[in-house]
């Protein structure tokens, strides 16, 4: 996990809306504050069964001023237990997000992704204890 081009602080995972076209290039104009979405693999991996989560793990962000939707690399230093955070959050977005979104084939994780994010971001299997047990 990293990244030469991290517009985002590693402690909030808030950003700023800097790129225009690619990572790094820095020519937006309107520098306005991107929200954290959520999370998103940056591609599923095929396997014999059908696709499977897998790839880089990205940070999806919205501006708050003109809308962009952007996905963010994220970094070793950013903070895991935020990053989770994000999974558990019950956001309401509108159609023009969600539309987007699929537009650009952005699907965002949720709980039930809680494994696979936990294996990129800490390397160990996620395992839920049932108070009953």
């Amino acid at each position: 996990m990293g990244t030469k081009h991290r517009n985002h602080c590693p402690a909030c995972l808030w950003s700023r809306h800097l790129d225009r076209s690619t990572p790094g290039d820095r020519l937006s104009d309107c520098r306005s504050r991107m929200q954290p979405l959520g999370l998103a693999f940056k591609h599923l991996r095929w396997h014999a069964y059908g696709a499977q989560p897998g790839g880089e793990l990205m940070l999806v962000h919205r501006c708050l001023s003109c809308g962009h939707i952007s996905c963010n690399r994220i970094a070793g230093d950013d903070n895991p237990y935020l990053l989770v955070t994000l999974l558990d959050e019950k956001v309401q977005f509108d159609s023009t997000v969600m539309n987007t979104l699929d537009d650009m084939r952005i699907q965002l994780l949720t709980c039930a992704d809680r494994q696979a994010v936990m294996l990129c971001l800490f390397g160990v299997q996620y395992r839920q204890y049932d108070d009953a047990a």
